[in-house]
């Protein structure tokens, strides 16, 4: 009589102006390639409270917040650990 439903993490989930992405380069100075779920390709920035406490690297799952005057650039809002990822993944939200 065991289920998987007590395995499961509740997650943060994106609001209604953030979205999935996945750091697709590195390219130094707190920025980031991303490869948003809404389909676009983002330069995202990593701000500087993330910066020392929690390492993003090629192939994370995080969550992006699209700047407001410039669509073409998000800011980096979460990563998350690749046990959750791997949740997301099966559960379908990415």
């Amino acid at each position: 009589m065991s289920d998987d439903t007590g395995n499961r993490k509740p997650l943060r989930m994106p609001d209604d102006d953030q979205v999935f992405a996945t750091v697709t380069d590195m390219l130094g100075g707190r920025r980031v390639t991303l490869r948003c779920a809404d389909g676009k390709e983002r330069m995202g920035r990593i701000p500087g409270r993330m910066r020392f406490r929690t390492w993003v690297k090629e192939g994370d799952i995080i969550i992006a917040e699209p700047w407001d005057w410039q669509d073409e650039k998000a800011e980096v809002v979460w990563r998350y650990e690749s046990d959750d990822a791997q949740q997301l993944r099966e559960e379908g939200h990415i």
